[in-house]
């Protein structure tokens, strides 16, 4: 357990986010997914840690960013679960590393494989490989409703990354022959944390890249506005029934 008992780099208490959060890295999707909430606000700036609080039907729920990379993410789970929070859904991009998987279908990942080391090694040390798994009954409720609702539905492992520029063609076809669906950066340390702190949590991932055909969208958010909007809805659908 870490040793901070309160947060320091979020400055809200318990009262300003509810039980559930769902989280992205780009600020401004968490801005503009928070005006699916009813009376939302927005309750932190500080760090760049964006995160608006208001009502999805009759539930309480927060929007938060997380930033790029584990190192990031990880202090902003730490610090909701010093909050109170039960449950961290991460909606997110990901580069796909099959041919058939295609910009602006969606993941949802069963587990996220990482190199040992880096922030998880921080976590459980660098010689042991942990599973990062993500809660099971909450991942297969999303992973449900969002099959009855959106087209081209994946489900399987993907790689968290540390490095983003350090994804070469080696890496990718090492992680294609493992059969592992795409690379992002933040899942790993989501589900790691998750268990950790008896946190329940899911990843959803949208597809903006496809490594292996070289396909890429330079502006996710813009080019694939229509998608968050559609799976944050299901999420957010999910989570106030829960």
């Amino acid at each position: 357990m870490s040793k901070f008992k309160k947060p320091l780099h979020i400055k809200v208490s318990s009262e300003d986010l509810g039980e559930d959060v769902l989280v992205a890295g780009d600020p401004d999707r968490v801005k503009y997914l928070s005006e699916l909430l009813r009376e939302a606000r927005l309750v932190n700036t500080y760090r760049g840690y964006l995160i608006y609080t208001g009502f999805y039907r009759d539930k309480k729920i927060s929007l938060a960013s997380h930033g790029i990379g584990g190192a990031s993410s990880a202090i902003l789970f730490e610090e909701l679960a010093m909050l109170g929070v039960k449950r961290i859904i991460r909606l997110g991009t990901t580069g796909a590393i099959r041919e058939d998987i295609d910009i602006g279908d969606v993941i949802v990942a069963e587990g996220a494989s990482y190199h040992i080391g880096g922030t998880i090694g921080m976590y459980t040390g660098s010689d042991l490989a942990f599973s990062a798994t993500p809660d099971l009954e909450l991942t297969y409720k999303i992973y449900e409703e969002l099959r009855k609702r959106i087209n081209r539905v994946h489900r399987g492992i993907v790689f968290s990354s540390d490095a983003f520029y350090a994804e070469s063609r080696e890496v990718i076809d090492r992680m294609r022959r493992l059969n592992i669906l795409s690379l992002e950066m933040e899942c790993a340390t989501l589900s790691t944390i998750g268990r950790l702190r008896s946190i329940r949590t899911a990843c959803v991932l949208v597809v903006s890249d496809n490594l292996i055909k070289e396909k890429t969208v330079l502006d996710a958010l813009q080019v694939l506005v229509d998608r968050f909007r559609e799976v944050a809805q299901v999420i957010l659908d999910v989570l106030s029934r829960e």
